[in-house]
């Protein structure tokens, strides 16, 4: 059996003592040690091969250096979500760039036992992030009240729990208007989840928004909520074409459920754009390749997670301005053949 490489070994190959070893492979701040004896020993551990213990490294240091990124979703949600991947991999960049690893974990909106809090307790992770806060979870607001290093990615009403966010009111403002700009009078709304969610409330504020501002009256009829699925936007799209007069265009506030919603049109025998303009909201991968290509809001995905990661872990190492200073992404509207002047009603 292959012998383990141990602090001494290290130490021994160095020529300095196993404490200094371990400052310098704990990165313990406020350690005064040469640069030049610094390297000799990361050299020393990177010719012998060194994997260091996890528990081992959070018994000296008293971190794992492991961050949890939490969705509320089921794990069949999670995985059907498309816009999660290009989010997680900013998130475990912006992790490693640290030195830090990324736990995923897909927790069920229904599940009230305390999941992310053990994540916690436990000592499974130094810090969360939360994507897709909801304003009814309790559980959160405990969290935050205990002090434990947080991120949301997303917005909590009310609290002042650190965030970065993107402009979830503007981007979909942007959309409904650019809908209007052609002509759209009757325009369908489907959400990214329940309102519960704070991205799905904001989304559709940004719809009453743009109808308000063009004096076009607000149709609760009109208004349908998915479930972060395709499944769930193919069900609201069913909705909405029975509503009489029927939309001329609808605004998804999800790529992914987008996607569903197109299924739904084309099986009900209509045309997009000629028969129904169609917005989305993401820019997921695949929505410049679907027939026809979606227009849609793109947010800085990659950018959101890194971002987030980034300010959580300075959190951790206790940085307060970053504790205290939000960010806020923006937005950017990008034209496909989706919602066209052929989507024009006459």
């Amino acid at each position: 059996m292959k012998k383990r490489i141990t602090a001494k070994d290290i130490a021994d190959k160095a020529g300095v003592s196993r404490t200094t070893v371990s400052f310098v492979l704990n990165n313990v701040p406020g350690v005064r040690i040469p640069d030049e004896t610094r390297q000799r020993i990361l050299d020393a551990a990177n010719e012998l091969n060194y994997h260091p213990d996890a528990a081992a490294r959070r018994m000296v240091s008293g971190r794992a250096r492991v961050i949890g990124f939490v969705v509320r979703q089921t794990a069949e949600q999670a995985f059907s979500d498309h816009f999660l991947p290009s989010v997680l991999r900013g998130v475990t960049q912006a992790a490693a760039e640290h030195g830090y690893r990324t736990l995923f974990e897909a927790i069920d909106p229904d599940n009230h036992d305390d999941a992310y809090t053990r994540l916690m307790l436990e000592r499974h992770v130094d810090g969360l992030v939360l994507s897709g806060p909801r304003s009814d979870d309790e559980d959160l607001r405990q969290l935050h009240l205990q002090n434990w290093p947080l991120v949301l990615m997303g917005q909590m009403p009310g609290e002042d729990i650190p965030f970065v966010d993107v402009d979830n009111v503007g981007g979909a403002h942007c959309a409904v208007e650019y809908l209007i700009n052609l002509g759209h009078r009757r325009i369908g709304f489907i959400s990214n989840a329940r309102r519960v969610y704070t991205a799905s409330a904001d989304r559709l504020t940004g719809y009453q928004q743009a109808l308000n501002q063009a004096a076009i009256p607000f149709d609760p009829s009109l208004v349908q909520f998915g479930d972060f699925s395709p499944r769930s936007g193919e069900v609201a799209m069913d909705a909405l074409l029975r509503v009489e007069p029927r939309p001329t265009a609808v605004f998804v506030a999800s790529d992914t459920v987008a996607l569903g919603a197109l299924h739904a049109i084309r099986r009900h025998g209509l045309r997009v754009p000629e028969d129904m303009a169609l917005v989305g909201f993401d820019d997921i991968a695949l929505s410049g390749f679907v027939d026809p290509p979606l227009t849609t809001i793109r947010l800085p995905s990659y950018e959101l997670g890194w971002h987030t990661a980034d300010k959580l872990i300075r959190i951790i190492n206790g940085d307060e301005a970053a504790r205290h200073a939000h960010v806020l992404l923006p937005t950017e509207l990008i034209v496909r053949s989706s919602c066209g002047a052929d989507g024009k009603p006459t």
